[in-house]
């Protein structure tokens, strides 16, 4: 089973996309902050890692060039963030991420781009 680390700290959002995720066969793992994305995913080498930027006590882009520093890591990233101007957006891309959604999203779209890469 494909191990999916989503890391955000909005409750509703993180319901609802492990519910959808869960319901397409994924395993879901949840972070609620950086510091608990790096751990999770240090243990468990997730195939893929949908993080939201804005987060306490570890932003997106942290976590994001922490789980860069492995090389041997082929885990691929979206970001999933409010921040939503064209310059955030490249801003996430240029840091490493595979793909960037802006909040609120389309729960269709990031299910058909996760199925897309797996």
């Amino acid at each position: 089973m494909k191990k999916i680390l989503l890391v955000d700290d909005e409750p509703n959002i993180v319901m609802a996309l492990e519910y959808s995720l869960k319901k397409k066969g994924y395993e879901v793992l949840i972070a609620r902050d950086g510091e608990e994305a790096i751990k999770l995913f240090e243990n468990i080498k997730p195939c893929l890692v949908i993080l939201d930027i804005m987060m306490p006590k570890m932003d997106g882009f942290e976590v994001l060039e922490k789980i860069k520093e492995d090389e041997d890591d082929t885990s691929k990233v979206i970001f999933l963030s409010a921040k939503n101007k064209e310059e955030d957006i490249q801003k996430g891309l240029d840091a490493g991420a595979d793909d960037y959604f802006t909040k609120p999203f389309s729960t269709k779209k990031l299910l058909d781009k996760i199925q897309s890469i797996y």
